[in-house]
């Protein structure tokens, strides 16, 4: 059964596989090349066709800005499928952007040092894979070398995004109470997600307008993230975004020593790992409700809501074994009911818990893949198997949809977004032939 599973997944990728050497997540709802989801996408690629994953991650890193920045949307092709596009953004705004493509002005996760590493491995340690990584690992590293240098501003090794939708979840209920800190003007625009998709599984206008300002606020300061930083209204630091980013500063690290003669790289990223952990560690986790959670920097408190990125410094080896021990019991009753797959997007017990809005409570197979990562990882082997085992038995019964609801009572409906999902696809392969 496993082996049809497998060969849909590469029918999907290979559908979405574009000429210009880019892969979309999905026909018409996303018509470009995204940040993380190709991350993503060039493992899966790695298990049967390596020239495919090579050629996934050089176009993506063919269009970072010369400071290092790496956007989360590269508009390689005109479409007019998606809200908002490249007249929207502007990216030629900044002095740094990109001259041969045009793209967002914000960015998404830093997965490529990890996805670098994993490729090396799927290749079975191959001469040439390496080679290709030693080819791009510079531009990986200049963008984690740009996260520190701008994105860290209390120098506490935890960087900070400026919008939502660099955290890639993009409408979660973190974020309300951030929303009713800022009075956003309402916005004349046309939104094409909702041609494609139900409206009820997607954000909603008055959402809109909040993630619109933002934009507008970065826009106005042409993306300088100093003026970002004194001026925007949404300034976040994120558990996954930055256990991401810790777990691909492990995979460069590892990679750097493989190919030899980068000990000050290796040095200032040890440096800043060490330090970053700590604050990790100290000013994400909240004892109190045994998960790391978001911390709010414009209005300097944490956010005491759980998701599933408060499960995700597992995946890069920060807790230690009480802190992962805590957080292992609060998955387990608050997400974790026989009654539910894992794992919600969202703490299934909180009123704003919704099952299949987006990343209001969906699961979604890129945070279950890091979190069975991380759960196999500190030997926690029975619930990093029921993480898998719940990713896979999803899409066989649904199909490789975008995000699933959670619930495992007779529903009309189960799956929701964009249908045949790259990144779904790609893990989904990862999760079947991993040795």
């Amino acid at each position: 059964m496993n082996n049809d599973l497998k060969e849909k997944a590469k029918e999907v990728l290979n559908g979405n596989y574009q000429e210009g050497g880019f892969t979309i997540p999905s026909k018409n709802l996303y018509p470009f090349q995204w940040k993380w989801d190709s991350g993503f996408i060039a493992l899966g690629y790695a298990h049967y066709d390596i020239e495919k994953a090579k050629k996934e991650i050089e176009t993506i890193l063919d269009a970072q800005w010369i400071n290092g920045f790496i956007p989360h949307i590269v508009f390689h092709n005109d479409s007019d499928t998606y809200f908002p596009g490249p007249n929207f953004f502007k990216s030629e705004l900044s002095p740094y952007a990109s001259k041969k493509y045009r793209s967002s002005g914000i960015t998404q996760p830093p997965v490529f040092g990890f996805v670098l590493e994993k490729i090396y491995d799927i290749s079975k340690r191959e001469k040439s894979v390496l080679e290709f990584i030693e080819r791009q690992i510079e531009k990986v590293y200049l963008n984690h070398l740009y996260f520190y240098r701008n994105r860290d501003i209390m120098d506490e090794g935890l960087v900070y995004i400026y919008h939502n939708w660099e955290s890639g979840t993009d409408n979660s209920p973190i974020w309300d109470g951030i929303w009713e800190t800022i009075n956003s003007p309402k916005y004349e625009f046309k939104r094409k997600d909702t041609d494609h998709v139900d409206a009820s599984e997607r954000p909603t206008k008055i959402e809109y307008n909040n993630y619109i300002h933002i934009l507008e606020i970065a826009k106005r300061y042409n993306y300088d993230d100093k003026l970002i930083a004194e001026n925007s209204p949404f300034l976040v630091q994120d558990p996954l975004f930055n256990s991401i980013l810790f777990r691909s500063n492990e995979g460069l690290i590892k990679l750097f020593k493989l190919i030899g003669g980068h000990d000050e790289k290796i040095n200032y990223l040890e440096e800043k790992q060490a330090k970053g952990i700590q604050s990790l560690n100290k000013k994400l986790f909240n004892q109190n409700l045994g998960a790391y959670t978001h911390y709010d920097l414009r209005n300097n408190k944490s956010i005491p809501l759980i998701s599933s990125s408060s499960f995700t410094p597992m995946f890069c080896g920060a807790p230690d074994n009480e802190i992962v021990d805590v957080i292992t019991k609060t998955l387990i009753h608050k997400f974790g009911k026989p009654e539910n797959y894992l794992c919600s997007s969202f703490d299934p017990t909180n009123n704003n818990f919704n099952p299949s809005k987006y990343w209001r409570g969906p699961i979604w197979i890129n945070l279950n893949w890091m979190m069975y990562q991380g759960f196999k990882r500190y030997g926690y082997d029975q619930l990093a198997k029921r993480i898998k085992n719940d990713s896979i038995e999803l899409v066989k019964k649904n199909g490789f949809y975008e995000y699933f609801d959670p619930r495992k009572t007779e529903l009309e409906k189960r799956a929701y977004g964009g249908d045949n999902f790259s990144w779904t696809a790609a893990l989904i392969l990862d999760f079947i032939l991993e040795k």
